[in-house]
């Protein structure tokens, strides 16, 4: 094999993993190759994912505040309007940008890209198949001493409403959409449908979110996912909890979807459909059976041990192919830890400590335990909230829903868990988060001074007010 085809390090994939792995590893004196299939560097995050849906999601903020809250602050807007084509056009206009930063920050380092699809086909092997657009046009073998999965993953389809992303959409065509639909039916209230059905509510579509679930956004704290449901009522969300999609009639202008809900069987006449249930490891292309590496059989993850390989020793794997959310952040930081542990570090991650956030108005963000999983752990915890209603700073600019809730250890007075809904709180969730990595306490975070008048002094509040019941509270 060609010298110029042997690498220390090949990495499938140049997602928020994979390029992050791939300009750790360089900055680690290994010979780096990245395998991506898409024409652009970023994975699904910075093309179809995060990135298009924030700029959308921003872009459609700015137009529901000039239209219900400026007025309030004395800013009248007469003829306010959107161009949803010029929307649009941002959007890609960032997308593309993002990704040429990547692409350059990844040639900076030296990474030799190959565009094409990836197959293992030994331990330390890699055949390419060129993309169609590639300027490579015959397949190529790859040798690697080392080999990082980081593929992503895809939207789940249901069998009776099969994509074709213009009216029965998956996430990708629903940030694609030319037109503003009037009823919009979302099958799935998680965080992707919650954000694009925020996105198409503001532009004016009649959202209905259908949910299986007796709960939107399952897994955060219960009194933060009450709270959300009632603001997002308020916004004009209509929610079918409880209720399953059984089937679907597609018309010549609209798609009838049937219902299984708790109170019987209904219709629901809607234009477009977007079906956000969930999504799967993409691991179909890639020879895993071939080569004996064992997926599980139900949630198709790769089982990897705490040096994040898999049961074939020198292929790793990382993000949304293993266990654990699929967050592009937690996959970043996967991404550097395996790549330390290949190198003979003490790479690691810590799981506690990962937020989450739900890019609806006013967000949501989350770290650590919820009150719930403390109660099902049979631990006694003190519970500190306390409204933006009543934040100086909240007051001012007009967003005053939501509070912040933290989760404390009456003894240790460790921070175990943090939830925020309100306004910037996928900003100040990092306050938190970095307080549990440093094993902060609450008296820490209560000693710290925040600024006033800012939202993070809410922080500050929640801590006193958790102090209720801990043997700190003075």
């Amino acid at each position: 094999m060609p010298a110029q085809n042997n690498f220390d390090l090949i990495v499938i994939g140049a997602g928020p993993g994979g390029y992050v792995a791939c300009i750790r590893g360089a900055q680690l004196g290994m010979r780096v190759a990245c395998v991506e299939r898409m024409p652009r560097p970023g994975g699904v995050c910075l093309n179809v994912g995060c990135i298009p849906s924030k700029c959308l999601l921003d872009s459609t903020e700015h137009y529901t505040a000039a239209a219900r809250i400026l007025p309030e602050h004395g800013i009248l807007m007469d003829g306010l309007r959107f161009d949803l084509r010029r929307m649009m056009a941002r959007k890609e206009r960032v997308v593309e940008e993002l990704c040429r930063n990547v692409q350059q920050l990844m040639e900076g380092h030296g990474v030799s890209i190959f565009r094409g699809n990836g197959r293992l086909t030994g331990p330390n092997r890699v055949d390419v198949t060129p993309a169609p657009e590639a300027e490579a046009s015959t397949p190529l073998s790859l040798q690697g001493e080392k080999i990082l999965l980081a593929t992503g993953s895809e939207p789940v389809g249901l069998p009776h409403l099969p994509f074709d992303e213009t009216r029965i959409a998956s996430s990708t065509g629903a940030l694609a959409w030319e037109s503003v639909p009037e009823r919009l039916a979302v099958v799935g209230g998680g965080y992707i449908g919650l954000e694009l059905g925020s996105v198409w509510r503001r532009l004016g579509a009649r959202v209905t979110v259908i949910e299986m679930m007796p709960s939107i956004a399952g897994p955060l704290d219960g009194q933060v996912a009450r709270a959300l449901h009632r603001i997002l009522e308020k916004q004009g969300f209509r929610f079918l909890l409880g209720t399953r999609v059984t089937g679907a009639q597609m018309g010549v202008e609209q798609v009838t979807l049937e219902l299984d809900t708790p109170q019987g069987p209904e219709k629901l006449d809607c234009e477009r459909v977007l079906v956000a249930v969930g999504r799967r490891p993409l691991t179909r292309e890639l020879g895993l059976p071939e080569l004996g590496i064992q997926v599980h059989p139900k949630t198709g993850r790769i089982p990897v041990d705490t040096r994040y390989r898999t049961t074939v020793p020198s292929i790793y794997a990382i993000g949304d192919l293993v266990d654990g959310p699929m967050l592009a952040h937690k996959a970043s930081a996967e991404a550097v830890a395996a790549v330390e542990c290949m190198a003979g570090l003490q790479g690691e991650v810590n799981y506690d400590a990962v937020p989450a956030v739900i890019y609806t108005s006013p967000e949501v963000a989350s770290v650590g335990m919820t009150e719930e999983q403390a109660k099902e752990r049979g631990l006694r915890v003190c519970v500190g909230t306390y409204p933006f209603s009543g934040s100086g700073r909240g007051r001012c600019t007009g967003e005053t829903d939501g509070f912040v809730k933290l989760i404390v250890h009456p003894r240790s007075d460790r921070i175990l868990g943090a939830h925020i809904i309100g306004p910037r709180a996928s900003d100040l969730i990092a306050e938190c988060v970095l307080a549990m990595e440093l094993h902060a306490t609450g008296a820490d975070l209560g000693q710290a001074v925040h600024g006033h008048p800012t939202f993070s002094e809410a922080i500050h509040e929640a801590v006193q007010a958790s102090r209720k019941c801990s043997v700190y509270a003075p």
